[in-house]
């Protein structure tokens, strides 16, 4: 049998318990002031991430444009803009969408063609091969007209 000094004056309930243990972890009554600044502290920053997440769908600038974009990225912006998709039911819509060119890269366009379906990779590749294209025009134009001078210099006639 216990002393008499190590007895609870009175028996715990059940609330009295819980509360017990919600304060051993934080959660009691004493804690309230600081769980209220934590949860400021959440609605704020979502706040601002949402902000910024709104800005970066309707930015005119683009997500974090630290660095101009180049010329032909530029140029192949209209390939990632939003479209406006009609109501299947609209006939009329329909076929005013598929005379604007309809769904980029998954439908026939107005000119009957169908167009390819690619990626940031395809891309980068068809730009990189452009660029070595007119690479190579320059140099064979460079070559040809130095030829030409020297047959010129020589005294033969080219044309």
């Amino acid at each position: 049998m216990p002393r008499k000094r190590f007895q609870d004056p009175e028996p715990k309930t059940g609330l009295q318990s819980a509360q017990y243990l919600l304060k051993k972890i934080g959660l009691g009554k004493e804690n309230y002031y600081f769980w209220k600044q934590i949860g400021k502290a959440l609605v704020c920053t979502y706040a601002v991430i949402g902000a910024v997440w709104w800005y970066n769908e309707t930015s005119p600038l683009g997500w974090w444009t630290l660095k101009p974009k180049p010329k032909e990225e530029r140029e192949l912006a209209h390939l990632y803009e939003r479209r406006q998709f009609p109501y299947p039911g609209d006939e009329e819509a329909m076929k005013e969408f598929i005379a604007r060119g309809g769904m980029i890269g998954t439908t026939i366009g107005p000119k009957g063609m169908a167009e390819g379906d690619k990626d940031e990779a395809d891309y980068k590749k068809e730009l990189k091969d452009k660029k070595f294209e007119q690479e190579a025009q320059k140099l064979w134009l460079r070559m040809r007209n130095e030829v030409i001078a020297e047959f010129q210099e020589k005294g033969f006639d080219v044309e």
